[in-house]
């Protein structure tokens, strides 16, 4: 395949952003940068593929959430690249190309939020607004060295944002800033926050192996000023039983959805996509719905694991197992190890908070922070002793 030119964070067929009214609120004067699989009134949504572009109008209306953060006051600077039809983890586009990394010049950004990324890591955006299924803002925040919050599934509307998987999508955010983020947590998320204290923290050891040694290494200061305000165990999550298979889960709950909402616009219009999103699509053509009930099997067992575990406690992880990959290094092997970390909030709906952690040799790593259903703002609290 001939390597494509690598591109600004903002797709090309925006270059002009429509002007609205001003909003007074507390966003007042921020820069947002909108990932291309956010409607915004006026102009076209890409969804990272030039088929989808080319078959569908421009958006009468703008998404729910984009709706809440402009009424908020937050100023539109363009759309954002993503991976075709957010299928990826790592933010490259066979059609697009991949924005560079302006925290690891010469390396990915990650997550198909990956152009929302750039945009703010580089200083052209103050907010981003993603979307994170298996973790597409928690990745790209960790390496671009960004606060990236996925928030609680329940409590932030997915109306008019093209879908990966319904039941684990949910928009996102990015900042440089904590206290811009905590700002527009509040605007964003809908329902009462869930005030139970936290009372402990859990990093279990199976969860950190599956980092790299430099990057657990990096990361051990920042648990540890955490662990200096409470108690923290290590023990492993899963204990002696079988873990459940949530990776297995999470393919084939996504690859179901996925094909239920968008095969038969495959069918039609026979898109062309690239060869590790078409591998994704080719299998989600085939699930089966015995593969659907053995998956939601895993979810459930999954699911009643983390209540009990974050029952007034907060999980603490790494946020990716590496640091961003180069341009052009093989991603393969690292996708189940991002899965094995990213996979547990996303099945049960969790929110997860990426806080920049460290470096290893110069490149951002993050550590993620996961409560229970509802603490977003408590995550946010806590991330205040890392600052």
């Amino acid at each position: 395949m001939t390597e494509l030119p690598i591109p600004g964070p903002y797709v090309p067929w925006v270059d002009d952003i429509p002007s609205r009214p001003a909003a007074d609120g507390p966003l007042q004067g921020v820069r947002l940068a909108v990932k291309d699989l956010f409607d915004v009134a006026g102009l076209p949504t890409g969804a990272g593929n030039p088929t989808w572009l080319a078959t569908h109008p421009p958006a009468t209306r703008d998404a729910a959430a984009v709706a809440v953060l402009t009424g908020a006051g937050a100023r539109i600077v363009g759309k954002t690249h993503t991976d075709e039809m957010a299928y990826s983890l790592f933010g490259t586009n066979a059609h697009y190309g991949a924005p560079d990394n302006p925290a690891a010049p010469g390396h990915i950004t990650g997550g198909s939020s990956n152009g929302t990324a750039a945009a703010v890591a580089e200083g052209s955006a103050d907010l981003g607004l993603g979307t994170d299924t298996g973790g597409s803002v928690r990745i790209p925040a960790g390496w671009c060295g960004l606060y990236g919050l996925r928030p609680s599934h329940i409590r932030v509307s997915r109306a008019g944002v093209v879908p990966l998987c319904g039941s684990f999508d949910v928009p996102g955010l990015l900042t440089r800033d904590l206290a811009l983020l905590r700002t527009a947590t509040g605007v964003l998320l809908t329902g009462g926050p869930d005030t139970t204290p936290i009372r402990g923290l859990v990093a279990p050891a199976d969860l950190w192996e599956l980092a790299e040694p430099a990057v657990r290494q990096a990361l051990q200061p920042a648990l540890e000023r955490l662990a200096a305000t409470l108690p923290c165990d290590e023990k492993p999550l899963w204990g002696s039983a079988p873990a459940p298979d949530y990776r297995f889960a999470y393919a084939v709950r996504t690859g179901w959805e996925f094909w239920q909402r968008h095969g038969d616009w495959v069918r039609e219009h026979e898109p062309v996509f690239g060869p590790g999103v078409g591998e994704r699509v080719r299998l989600a053509s085939a699930r089966t719905h015995e593969e659907l009930v053995a998956a939601d099997r895993e979810i459930a067992a999954v699911r009643t694991t983390m209540a009990r575990l974050l029952d007034g406690a907060v999980l603490v992880i790494p946020t990716a197992p590496a640091p961003a990959p180069g341009r052009g290094v093989d991603t393969g092997p690292l996708r189940a190890p991002i899965l094995g970390l990213t996979g547990i909030s996303s099945v049960v709906g969790l929110p997860a908070l990426s806080v920049p952690g460290a470096a290893v040799d110069g490149l951002p790593v993050g550590l993620c922070l996961v409560g229970a259903p509802g603490t977003d703002e408590s995550l946010l609290e806590l991330a205040e002793v890392l600052r």
